[in-house]
């Protein structure tokens, strides 16, 4: 997409608005199955929660995706979007026993990353094949609040838990035909992806009957011009032949599974925000958007950096800004960044807004959510509409006879008075 593209969407859907590129995320999912096209068995699972729209869902079931869930409204939503249930996996974290089955009901593959529900599971329902997510106590990824494979994680099944595991298999005569694990985001260096296979490939070894092996995801995207990213390409030869080999040695083509999410649709996304006031004062300049937190919480949540340019006016000279929000609170998306001069009205691009932004947008200050476009084949076309108010108050009871205000109880004493006054 060119600037052009991006300030006709601008005004003419408004802005704040979110913006997917779609020949982004095709040419990311070629580059990932490409990348490891030296497996018999391929299978990559888009990661819902990264971007749930139900258009980007249909997009990734043309591409032949599978789907990575974590709730039963994700599962819904795949199937909605014409998943088949078979190619969908359910893999949430501290859920009920009843919505994991709730899940199993509607057919697609269930992962279970704790003994507790493996148990329960596996007494109730020892015919439905399960997978099990190992925790490989391995720390990685580019913020503490995204690691998630290291020891101190609730996520998944110790390694040092695994003769519980096996036990509680053999008791319940249940039928475990995939071995799972995610170690977290933002991973740059492929070493940590191969020293974790390692522990799950002999993590594998104590199950007969696997057909998939899912190594997660995780890599990192570039978040700026000439920042580095994970090198799938070396990743996919290496993982790839180590992979083929563990095959040979189990006597049996497994699955290599991936269950990428912001390495398909990070880069895809633009977001774009008006400029409502520029204000200098005694140490700094502020470029104050229509938009703050409620709509992209990723810079305050755990300082992700969003490179952020002004497409009103990418050839003037640059200065240094702090762009803010209009949250009533600290609401910083950018302290001191150089970036073309701004003016009031020109429209600022938040660049790698496809993954966990919209997502995360929320009603906070009773601001509406932004609309969502797509860009398909050189058009703009509408993927959600902009809220308004009546979605503020859709859900909310009215109470309007539980209070009365204290004046109106006064004037119905007076009028009782008077009415008991002319009666007399």
């Amino acid at each position: 997409m060119k600037n052009a593209d991006l300030l006709k969407i601008a005004a003419s859907h408004g802005a704040p608005v979110y913006v997917y590129d779609s020949e982004k995320i095709i040419s990311q999912y070629r580059r990932l199955t490409k990348a490891f096209d030296g497996v018999k068995y391929l299978k990559l699972n888009y990661a819902v929660k990264a971007l749930s729209n139900i258009a980007i869902l249909k997009l990734m079931n043309s591409l032949g995706s599978g789907l990575d869930t974590v709730s039963i409204q994700e599962v819904q939503l795949g199937l909605l979007a014409g998943f088949k249930p078979e190619d969908i996996i359910f893999t949430p974290n501290g859920v009920s026993l009843e919505e994991i089955e709730e899940a199993s009901k509607l057919g697609v593959r269930i992962n279970i990353d704790n003994l507790s529900i493996l148990e329960q599971f596996g007494n109730k329902h020892p015919d439905v094949p399960v997978c099990v997510r190992i925790n490989p106590h391995v720390m990685a990824g580019g913020n503490t609040k995204i690691s998630v494979g290291h020891i101190d994680s609730k996520f998944g099944i110790s390694i040092h838990q695994i003769p519980h595991l096996l036990r509680i298999v053999e008791l319940t005569n249940m039928n475990v035909n995939g071995i799972h694990m995610h170690t977290g985001s933002d991973i740059l260096d492929i070493d940590v992806f191969l020293y974790a296979s390692e522990i799950l490939f002999e993590t594998a070894k104590n199950f007969e009957n696997l057909d998939f092996i899912d190594f997660g995801s995780g890599f990192k995207v570039p978040y700026k011009e000439g920042d580095i990213e994970t090198n799938v390409e070396e990743l996919g030869k290496k993982l790839s032949a180590r992979f083929n080999a563990f095959c040979k040695d189990y006597g049996k083509e497994l699955t290599l599974a991936f269950e990428p999410g912001k390495f398909l649709v990070s880069e895809a996304g633009h977001f774009l925000a008006r400029v409502n006031v520029v204000k200098q004062t005694t140490s700094t300049v502020f470029a104050s958007i229509d938009s703050g937190f409620n709509h992209l919480i990723r810079p305050m949540l755990y300082g992700a950096m969003h490179h952020i340019d002004n497409i009103s006016n990418p050839d003037g000279r640059e200065r240094y800004y702090s762009v803010v929000g209009y949250i009533c609170e600290t609401d910083t998306f950018a302290s001191n960044k150089r970036i073309n001069e701004i003016s009031e009205g020109d429209v600022l691009r938040f660049k790698n807004a496809g993954a966990y932004c919209f997502m995360m947008a929320s009603n906070y200050n009773s601001r509406f959510r932004p609309a969502e476009v797509l860009w398909h084949n050189g058009e703009a076309i509408l993927i959600r509409e902009r809220e308004i108010f009546d979605d503020l108050i859709r859900h909310q009871v009215d109470v309007k006879d539980l209070f009365v205000p204290e004046d109106t109880e006064q004037e119905k004493e007076d009028i009782e008075k008077k009415e008991g006054a002319e009666a007399k």
